[in-house]
């Protein structure tokens, strides 16, 4: 028994130096712990950094109705949001600036002739009433492995028009916009109650093969077809033939339904179009097996810039201010700050 001490104490000494071996670097790496290994808050990947807004923009300051809820931001930040919405982030540059542009010019001019909102608002994210808008997140998730350079050329857009708006007279002009023509624009007085001098027929280059559904076909039966109309013209005579209830259709030089015969009363082609849902007011229709099938030509009211005619020209060398003033006769694009 005797003999086995000196082992014994061996192991224990043994033991101690493998303790100390192992304790030694914990007391070193304790005390900076949080440093070496505490995480650090997580990083939203999904965003970039948040849009910081051009000297001119920035100086405007919106109240944004979203749904029920009012946000204010400035006018650059909220631009971002519609051109996200309004065109589509893959086409060229040049087109997405005058995009910026019209979009800048719509909302300042709202702001000036007091808008659908009173003072509840300036402008909402509606696009039947105001302009669409859409968040980086919502739009991210649309736009999939290319977020982050469509994101950028939205926000380079924005930034690089900062302050620039579309002027008739000094002051800015009911920039309206649509989709895709029929090879012309409309005049406003083609479409609305009333003519603007800035709102004329021009040509429009699109390129059909690339514009999705640029050709469509709607067909309703009888029934459909005579509560949507009726709901919108409770006037109209639909008693006879579906064959003879719209007669007599005016169209103008793009080919457009300026005005036509609902039942026997004459109603603007928009009307019907809106009445239907067709895509635009270009269309043509007939009776087939007792159903009335129309025949449409491009998307929206055809009135201002065509967001695929901006394409086109962008595609063969045109800036956005030549873009501009070539969709709005007669106008400027130049600075401009709200009084």
């Amino acid at each position: 028994m005797k003999r086995n001490h000196p082992v014994r104490q061996s192991m224990a000494v043994s033991g101690l130096l493998l303790a100390a071996l192992f304790l030694l670097p914990l007391a070193v790496i304790v005390p900076f712990r949080a440093e070496l290994f505490d995480r650090e808050p997580p990083v939203d990947e999904t965003e970039g950094a948040p849009f910081v807004s051009g000297e001119l923009d920035a100086r405007t300051t919106l109240k944004v109705l979203d749904g029920d809820t009012v946000v204010e931001m400035d006018l650059g930040t909220y631009l971002v949001g519609v051109v996200r919405a309004e065109m589509p982030a893959s086409f060229h540059q040049e087109a997405l600036k005058a995009q910026a542009v019209a979009a800048r010019t719509y909302t300042l001019h709202k702001i000036q002739s007091g808008g659908n909102h009173g003072e509840q608002a300036d402008i909402c994210t509606d696009s039947t009433c105001c302009q669409a808008y859409i968040s980086e997140e919502r739009a991210r998730a649309n736009w999939g492995g290319d977020a982050d350079d469509y994101e950028a050329k939205v926000e380079t857009a924005v930034k690089e028009t900062d302050g620039q708006a579309i002027l008739y007279g000094g002051v800015p002009i009911l920039a309206v916009f649509h989709s895709s023509s029929a090879g012309l624009t409309r005049a406003a007085g083609e479409v609305w109650l009333n003519d603007l001098p800035y709102l004329q027929a021009v040509e429009s280059p699109e390129e059909t093969d690339r514009i999705p559904n640029y050709y469509s076909r709607v067909e309703f039966t009888a029934a459909e077809c005579k509560e949507k109309l009726l709901a919108a013209f409770p006037e109209a005579d639909l008693s006879g033939p579906i064959s003879g209830w719209l007669q007599n259709a005016v169209t103008d030089s793009a080919g457009s339904v300026e005005t036509v015969e609902v039942g026997g009363v004459t109603v603007k082609g928009a009307r019907v179009r809106s009445a239907l849902g067709l895509r635009s007011a270009c269309f043509d229709w007939e009776a087939r097996d007792g159903k009335l099938v129309f025949y449409v030509t491009g998307y929206g009211h055809g009135v201002g810039m065509s967001q695929y005619g901006a394409d086109k020209m962008a595609a063969d060398g045109a800036d956005y201010r030549e873009i501009l003033t070539h969709y709005y006769t007669g106008v400027t694009v130049d600075s401009y700050l709200p009084g």
